[in-house]
């Protein structure tokens, strides 16, 4: 246009202006209402999409009034397509982030719902974000009037001397997705590995897998270390476990005493112990002649890999202060040393497992 700015274009764009910002703040004090509503619900996803239109529909509404203004404003046809450009670039920008945000949200809630995959791994979450803003971003450089097809083709040279710059990386990247693809580890599991970390699976990243210590220590493995070791999962098939301790009685006890003491007590520490298995069948094996005792292992049961400490210790404090009274009793081995003036007999106290209590099965 090429008349002259008046006092009523002024009235009229403030006044599109004003209309553009009542119904933003409308907007959103509906979608408060919504989002209040939709927390009601079982399915989280809703409040995920929620919260995105809490963020796109008021500045759009702003975006709105802004273009209805300019567009009562005698500009001319290059200030105008600028402002509409720049508008609708701030809009793609919008709905770019908050179309991220929305994608992500509900791949996590949709990860979250389903146990065969890794709810709390944020590799899915941060692959899916980071599409959506590369897409977002090529939308803007087509509405910007800038072509993408020479972009494209200098990505794709370019990918492959990145690529082979950053080999660990990417080998760390499918690594992590082969990993959770197959099922093999997923966070909240307990593993242990062959070069001896072990711990409860906190997160899988793009890099790495983040594993959180009984001494709630972080231990930081590199996705490709993980996917190339010998590894034990003590969460899968199932996360009940079988502890085996190990103990022995002297050979002037009667077994059968033995046997069904041990059992009472193995009985008493599954039901009255946090973490055991109630209806576990208390199990005592013989297995051993050793040189002053019988050696034996008893089973217990447990609810998961951590329980095993405080049910071992419980078992070996009420099963030692059972056998006590039961006079049942546990020799100290022996150990016979050839002096000058003759031999003599000294009872040497010592750590072994053939008597001692033992460790788990991953000991």
């Amino acid at each position: 246009m090429n008349r002259a700015l008046t006092l009523d274009d002024l009235v009229l764009a403030g006044i599109s202006l004003a209309a553009g910002l009542l119904l933003a703040f409308f907007s959103r004090t509906l979608l408060r209402w919504l989002a209040k509503h939709a927390k009601r619900t079982r399915w989280s996803g809703d409040d995920v999409i929620v919260d995105a239109l809490r963020s796109v529909v008021p500045w759009a509404a702003i975006a709105g009034g802004a273009s209805a203004g300019a567009a009562v404003l005698p500009l001319t046809r290059t200030v105008q397509h600028h402002v509409d450009q720049a508008l609708e670039v701030w809009l793609i920008f919008v709905v770019t982030l908050s179309a991220a945000r929305v994608i992500a949200g509900l791949v996590r809630t949709v990860t979250q719902s389903r146990s065969g995959v890794a709810g709390s791994a944020t590799i899915f979450v941060n692959i899916t974000r980071v599409l959506v803003l590369a897409i977002g971003f090529l939308v803007v450089l087509q509405t910007l009037g800038i072509s993408i097809a020479p972009l494209l083709t200098a990505l794709g040279v370019g990918g492959l001397a990145v690529a082979l710059a950053l080999q660990d990386t990417l080998a760390n990247l499918f690594a992590g997705i082969h990993i959770l693809a197959s099922k093999t580890v997923q966070p909240g599991d307990y593993i242990r590995l062959s070069s001896g970390e072990e711990g409860y699976v906190v997160d899988i990243n793009w890099r790495q897998t983040t594993v959180r210590q009984l001494s709630n220590n972080l231990v930081v493995i590199p996705n490709g270390q993980l996917a190339k070791a010998n590894m034990t999962n003590y969460t899968h098939p199932e996360q009940r476990l079988t502890v085996l301790v190990q103990a022995a009685v002297g050979y002037d006890c009667d077994l059968e005493h033995v046997e069904r003491v041990t059992a009472q007590v193995v009985t008493e520490v599954m039901q009255e112990v946090e973490g055991a298995l109630p209806d576990h069948e208390p199990a005592v094996r013989f297995h051993t002649f050793g040189d002053s005792r019988i050696g034996f292992t008893v089973i217990l049961g447990v609810g998961e890999f951590s329980d095993q400490y405080r049910i071992k210790h419980e078992f070996i404090k009420r099963l030692h202060r059972r056998y006590r009274a039961e006079g049942i009793s546990i020799p100290a081995p022996t150990r016979t040393v050839t002096l000058q003036q003759g031999s003599v007999v000294i009872p040497q106290q010592r750590s072994g497992d053939e008597w001692a209590p033992g460790a788990s099965r991953g000991d």
